[in-house]
């Protein structure tokens, strides 16, 4: 006797998070990623302190949830795993299409920025590289660009798009030859675009830097 792995298509339902309101007041939309662990209503928190009039924050939440720690008392989720990854990101990218629609997103280009946390990276740059979603600039945050992307699936954003490789000097998850190479990476996939800049801290969301970036992105439009 033999096992089969099948597939099969059904319609799923998941959520998201916002915060503040899309006037025309505002000047940056942020489609903010999360990372392993988080909850999308808990992680778009980090973004609460930026100007309430000009930032309007979308936090998309990863479908697959889990229970942390021994005691199952709090939630954690995660995009992807090395399982049917593939598969599994399609499915990712077909919810992140839905919350674009959902949120017209396709009219308010010139404001949009797309951040990425960590897990959140992989997720958020694949799914600018697939869809070729132009935007006002694209944060890397701690996070690990996807070895498959390559210098031509970015060449569709415009050359006003500026782009930032953030990381902590005491990121515990990375060394620094790992450093070096990611920055060789975003070099060569962005170009000129690239900004780095680091700071004195751990695997953390740096509020600090988003703030500033956040105010120089405001003032750019």
């Amino acid at each position: 006797m033999h096992s089969l792995e099948k597939e099969v298509s059904y319609k799923t339902i998941n959520t998201y998070s916002t915060l503040n309101e899309h006037t025309e007041n505002t000047k940056n939309i942020w489609v903010c990623f999360h990372g392993l662990g988080y909850l999308s209503k808990y992680f778009i928190n980090y973004f609460q302190d930026l100007d309430q009039e000009k930032n309007y924050i979308i936090a998309p939440q990863a479908p697959s949830k889990y229970y942390q720690g021994k005691s199952f008392k709090y939630v954690g989720a995660s995009w992807l795993t090395k399982e049917n990854t593939m598969l599994e990101t399609q499915n990712v990218l077909k919810y992140l299409d839905a919350v674009y629609a959902n949120e017209n997103l396709q009219n308010s280009l010139n404001k949009l920025i797309l951040f990425g946390f960590s897990q959140g990276v992989s997720v958020g740059l694949r799914w600018v590289a697939h869809r070729k979603i132009n935007c006002k600039a694209i944060l890397i945050h701690s996070g690990g660009i996807p070895k498959e992307l390559t210098a031509a699936d970015f060449t569709f954003l415009s050359e006003n798009t500026k782009v930032y490789l953030i990381y902590g000097k005491q990121d515990e998850y990375i060394n620094e030859e790992r450093i070096q190479a990611e920055k060789l990476l975003a070099e060569k996939l962005f170009g000129k675009r690239i900004n780095i800049m680091s700071f004195d801290g751990k695997h953390i969301v740096n509020t600090t830097l988003i703030a500033k970036i956040a105010k120089e992105l405001s003032e750019s439009n």
